[in-house]
């Protein structure tokens, strides 16, 4: 178990050179490239993964010291071996194949832990893994460990601290060391921004993708919901719920969803309607001419908030344009109408799912009633900086036949679908829309908790819709993202969209580990 003291945020020193750390040559590498060495010798998936273990060990055990890893595989070079076994004879599983994978503490993976980041279930193994690991592990994926998140995925306290778990510590911003990592794949971001593992898995409800991939320069990709099974992840809502991948860029953010789509039987998610019969070729959209044609709807409620975001927001318009995007202004009518309503869900979701899965996994604690009462009898450990509000609120809630939750789950799914984002894309024939993701990252504040300006994500999240965002530029070093956000099912379109922007723009710098932020124009 690794802890992380606030107040040694004051005393933190400058990390060494990047130059210094191990393996610098991973630190950027990419799905294609590493591929290109494995198919060639000059490196093999042993050495991948212990050269992953090494930056790991020097950076987020020591070093800058991120607590973006809650756990390692003990496994892990033990599956690369067999997987370069395999290469040797020809047996190659696809683009995956050797890859070293990281994933978010509520993901079930043997023989790991899986906690939500919670002390209750800091002795948890799961008997199986998650569905979407057996995609990974048959894929050839190599499962290097598990990262630290915000704890039950930002779901026990209204002023919880972002990236904040009582089994992981703080998990810290590789961009600005005290800076928060967004939530609740704060460890996921960090871990792949700071080059701990070539790819990550994510997963969100209402931003725990989008937010920690726009404030560590990531590639964030959210889901249709049911695109990617949830089987074998810590729930918070039936509705909402997915994970997606994380990366470094937009062609590995496709390799990675290509591993990971599949129908799960399972898997009982409210599937929207229209999904593709076979699965579309998520490589193949990402185009550099992807982009001429399309009209684009502009969001922007978030303008005149952050006068960087404004700058950054404004030249990733012009490179839309530059690539032959049509813009169009818009705005969605229904925005903000949802909010109670969704919180309303998602309590009551979260105390039901939640329940199914921890009988079902046989956890040490086997009910929302039992995590309320194991934190309030280690409550010096486990909430040592903010309560369990929402936990208690769960647990008030009754049974998924109630009229207020089955009248608040098709009012939330309609105001942010059929009359929020379809009915937009629909009136002015887009095939996209685009606002800046997420404010700058913010200073970690435990007292306090999370105090970010605006997000643009919200719509797509409660539909239940894709959204992607993509490095847009930055705000005195501290990365922001531009978001993508399409119809049910469009992820193939959004990942063309982006994968343009990228190559137009190139926006992505790896992070410098700087203990906070300083101004560019200080003398």
């Amino acid at each position: 178990m690794r802890r992380f003291a606030f107040a040694a945020l004051a005393l933190l020193m400058l990390p060494p050179a990047l130059a210094q750390t191990p393996h610098p040559d991973l630190a950027e590498a990419d799905i294609t490239t590493l591929q290109q060495q494995l198919r060639r010798g000059s490196t093999s998936s042993v050495a991948l993964t212990q050269g992953y273990l090494d930056r790991i060990a020097a950076i987020d055990d020591a070093g800058p010291r991120l607590d973006a890893v809650i756990e390692l595989n003990p496994d892990a070079l033990a599956d690369a071996k067999k997987l370069d076994e395999e290469r040797k004879t020809g047996k190659l599983r696809g683009p995956l194949h050797g890859i070293p994978v990281l994933l978010k503490d509520n993901i079930d993976a043997l023989p790991m832990v899986n906690s939500a980041g919670s002390l209750a279930l800091a002795s948890h193994r799961p008997k199986t893994d998650a569905f979407l690991v057996q995609r990974l592990r048959d894929a050839g994926a190599v499962i290097l460990g598990k990262t630290n998140l915000s704890e039950w995925a930002n779901f026990r306290s209204t002023r919880s601290s972002s990236g904040w778990s009582s089994r992981g510590g703080q998990t810290r911003n590789p961009y600005a060391l005290d800076r928060s990592p967004c939530g609740s794949s704060a460890g996921t971001g960090s871990a792949i921004a700071a080059g701990l593992a070539v790819v990550g898995i994510g997963t969100e409800t209402d931003g725990s993708i989008i937010c920690p991939s726009a404030v560590a320069g990531l590639v964030g990709l959210k889901p249709t919901v049911g695109l990617v099974s949830r089987s074998g992840i810590i729930p918070i809502s039936a509705s909402q719920d997915t994970a997606g991948p994380m990366t470094r860029s937009v062609r590995d953010a496709a390799i990675l969803l290509s591993a990971i789509s599949a129908r799960d039987a399972d898997d009982q998610a409210d599937a929207l309607p229209g999904r593709p019969t076979t699965s579309p070729d998520y490589i193949k959209a990402l185009r550099h001419g992807a982009l001429k044609g399309a009209r684009v709807g502009v969001l922007r409620d978030a303008e005149g908030k952050q006068p960087a975001v404004d700058t950054a927001y404004t030249r990733a318009l012009a490179a839309l344009k530059a690539q032959g995007a049509t813009l169009v202004n818009v705005d969605i009518a229904t925005a903000g109408q949802w909010d109670a309503d969704e919180y309303s869900v998602l309590l009551y979701e979260f105390k039901d799912g939640l329940n199914r899965y921890l009988a079902a996994s046989d956890a040490p604690v086997s009910s929302l009633a039992g995590l309320i009462d194991w934190n309030l009898a280690n409550a010096y450990e486990a909430m040592p900086w903010f309560g369990q509000e929402i936990f208690e609120a769960a647990q008030a809630k009754g049974p998924l036949t109630e009229r207020e939750y089955l009248e608040a789950k098709k009012k939330i799914r309609r105001l942010a679908g059929a009359d929020g984002i379809d009915a937009v894309l629909k009136k002015h024939k887009l095939d996209a829309l685009v606002a800046p993701a997420m404010s700058p990252a913010w200073l970690i504040d435990p007292i306090n908790g999370d105090h970010f300006t605006f997000a643009g994500y919200g719509t797509a999240a409660v539909a239940g819709t894709p959204s992607l965002t993509v490095p847009m530029g930055d705000a005195q070093g501290l990365p922001l993202g531009i978001v993508f956000m399409g119809p049910a099912w469009s992820e193939a379109r959004l990942l063309g969209f982006g994968y343009a922007f990228e190559q137009a723009t190139k926006a992505r710098k790896p992070p410098p580990f700087a203990p906070t932020v300083t101004p560019t124009n200080a003398r």
